[in-house]
């Protein structure tokens, strides 16, 4: 499938956009909310803040009556209790094959990556859409039948060792790895992670792989 770009609006929220159609990932408070201007639909990987504000995306849909929301049951809750339209608030599991406007998803995964023991382990659920795969907070298992263009990679956060987004990355092996999920990070923090992290998956690969993306820039997802 081509015609389809992916841009970045900080942390882990991505848009893909395809004739004027947008679909939004992980609309969270790290996340510039304009990245829900003109969406056509939203998909939410788990309900932490930095990927879902339920009050945030229920005013959205309240405001915009074409919109509709893909998400794990507990997100579905938090939404509808935060009085978002229950009609346009679906619920997704792993396994899941959808059609969301007008892009093939499918849902994968299950569980939060551990951030401690004593930390409860909630829902997440991964979404590949047309070949852009977004774990959320998770080393999600691809399948073996999939390919994977554009992977969002989380490169920062509690439950992330960086050693183990490498592997991951060299695991899904996608034609580019885009780093995400570190609004946590100073400048400097970003630079040492592209130089190391993304040396890494370079070299590993065998090829130019890992790319970060300046916020708005376009990349062309050819998958």
């Amino acid at each position: 499938m081509t015609g389809i770009e992916l841009t970045t609006w900080g942390h882990a929220g991505l848009r893909l956009e395809r004739d004027g159609v947008r679909v939004v990932l992980d609309p969270g408070s790290f996340t510039d909310p304009a990245v829900l201007d003109g969406a056509t639909a939203v998909l939410v990987t788990h309900g932490h803040p930095d990927h879902v504000v339920p009050e945030r995306l229920a005013a959205v849909l309240d405001a915009r009556p074409a919109l509709t929301v893909r998400a794990p049951a507990s997100v579905v809750d938090a939404l509808r209790t935060a009085g978002a339209p229950p009609d346009r608030v679906h619920e997704v599991s792993p396994g899941d094959v959808l059609s969301v406007a007008g892009l093939p998803v499918r849902v994968l995964g299950g569980e939060h990556a551990e951030v401690h023991p004593q930390v409860p382990v909630p829902e997440n659920v991964g979404y590949l859409v047309a070949g852009v795969l977004h774990p959320g907070d998770a080393w999600t298992p691809v399948p073996d039948d999939a390919t994977v263009d554009v992977l969002a990679l989380p490169v920062a956060g509690p439950w992330v060792r960086l050693g183990d987004a490498v592997d991951y990355a060299v695991r899904v092996a996608p034609r580019v790895a885009v780093p995400v999920h570190d609004a946590v990070l100073s400048d400097l923090g970003k630079g040492s992670v592209d130089r190391i992290a993304g040396g890494l998956v370079d070299r590993l690969l065998g090829r130019e792989t890992y790319r970060r993306l300046e916020p708005g820039e376009a990349l062309a997802v050819t998958g």
